[in-house]
């Protein structure tokens, strides 16, 4: 019998222990942080009827979307995003939930995109979101999460960018061109990628504008400079138009409350440009970059969407919230070098070699994962050499080591890896706790 070939499918990967330990704690850290603000978590379905998908983002979009036939030949595809099964989902339990309603939900999603660095067709998103209330608290307790979301993750140097459609509606409704918000939007959103020239092409091509018309809208993307000047600036470009007035003053709101609620003013930026890919944004809108590797993307990234959830129900649901790019962040963080080099989640590992104790060992591990320390016992009676570079390479912090004179005296010898120090702690199965501290000092000094 011929051997299957072991391979992924393009866009998919796997994940080794080194990069799934700090893919989990960073999930583990998005829920603690989504949780010290209120919100709550949910999960939905990975597949969806198709008519609740398609139609909700772009054309682009939709011809990502992973659709087949289920048993019962039902149209049905995998969920893209979490925003649109949130909007059905809250459309179907308001009733139930009652408003606002804060959900956080973290699962992974499927695009059949072409793949490229920090982007795969099966990644995890890390949603918070916050339905039924218009609020500018609710746009500005975004920022604030995103803010300690990057912060408590470990970054230090990023920046979360924020702008109000709201602001470009007017100027369109200034232009006489509210019915091609759509496409206007899409060209506009490239603008980065492609540069000035092109984009005004492409907007007066597939808008169908002037050349005029798109100068203006370029006009405002590319109004720069710190806050006080782009909010002084804004009016002017914007025709003076009421509906763009009400963004812009909502939008410095936003500004001036993420500054109270403790978002460094390092890490905010007007950036009137962005225009967020998906068509159901209709507020503020926001793209998080990290300083040292711009280059990869948003690495956070969302909006106010006070129309999606019209698409399910009568009940006017108004929405805010953002998404976490996990393994986007992830790669960006291998790219650096900021992942930790160990592939075990155990920082203690026990030395086995001596037969006659294997029962102490265990009661050891088990008084030591009492007291909070994860410990690994080495499965095999084998030389301690043996044993040490497993814990080496494994990357261990501390490796406890027990024959029958530290037994019979009474103590353990505590080797600290990294440093090849090695300490004699008194220990007993029934007073464990000298052992515990120094433990605990030593793996806290690592961490």
């Amino acid at each position: 019998m011929s051997l299957i070939q072991p391979r992924t499918l393009k866009g998919f990967r796997d994940y080794l222990p080194s990069v799934m330990i700090p893919r989990e704690q960073m999930m583990q850290t998005a829920r603690e942080v989504f949780r010290s603000f209120g919100f709550a978590p949910i999960d939905t379905p990975v597949l969806e009827h198709l008519e609740i998908l398609t139609g909700k983002g772009s054309d682009e979009t939709d011809r990502q979307i992973y659709r087949f036939q289920d048993n019962g030949r039902r149209d049905v595809g995998m969920r893209f995003d979490l925003t649109v099964p949130l909007a059905r989902f809250a459309a179907q339990h308001v009733n139930t939930l009652g408003t606002p309603f804060k959900r956080y939900h973290i699962a992974p999603v499927w695009r059949g995109e072409n793949p490229q660095a920090g982007r795969y067709r099966e990644f995890v998103q890390c949603d918070f979101d916050t339905i039924g209330t218009e609020s500018v608290l609710a746009d500005i307790e975004a920022v604030a999460v995103i803010n300690n979301l990057l912060a408590t993750i470990g970054f230090d140097a990023f920046t979360i960018s924020i702008n109000n459609r709201v602001i470009l509606s007017g100027l369109l409704e200034h232009l006489g061109l509210s019915q091609k918000a759509v496409p206007v939007l899409r060209s506009l959103d490239k603008l980065a990628k492609i540069g000035r020239e092109k984009t005004a092409a492409e907007m007066c091509k597939v808008a169908e504008i002037e050349a005029s018309q798109a100068d203006a809208v370029l006009a405002l993307a590319e109004c720069d400079g710190d806050a006080e000047s782009i909010f002084a600036r804004l009016p002017e470009i914007t025709g003076g138009n009421e509906t763009a007035a009400s963004g812009i003053e909502r939008l410095e709101q936003i500004y001036k409350g993420a500054l109270a609620s403790g978002v460094p003013a390092s890490r905010l930026k007007l950036d009137v440009s962005i225009a967020r890919g998906l068509d159901y944004y209709t507020g503020v809108i926001f793209e998080t970059t990290l300083d040292d590797l711009p280059g990869i993307g948003s690495v956070c990234s969302g909006g106010r969407y006070d129309n999606l959830a019209g698409l399910y129900t009568k009940q006017h649901l108004p929405g805010i919230g953002a998404s976490l790019g996990l393994d986007r962040l992830l790669a960006a963080m291998e790219e650096l070098n900021l992942l930790p080099d160990a592939s075990t989640p155990a920082p203690v590992l026990i030395a086995f070699f001596d037969r006659d104790f294997r029962d102490d060992y265990l009661r050891l591990a088990s008084n030591l994962r009492a007291a909070g320390i994860a410990v690994e016992v080495y499965p095999d009676a084998k030389k301690l050499g043996v044993q040490l570079k497993y814990a080496s390479q494994k990357g261990f912090t501390i490796a406890i080591i027990a024959g029958g004179n530290e037994w019979g005296e009474s103590r353990c010898q505590v080797k600290t890896l990294a440093s090849r120090e090695s300490v004699d702690v008194a220990y007993t199965h029934e007073s464990p706790d000298a052992l515990v501290d120094v433990l605990t000092k030593i793996i806290a000094a690592a961490n």
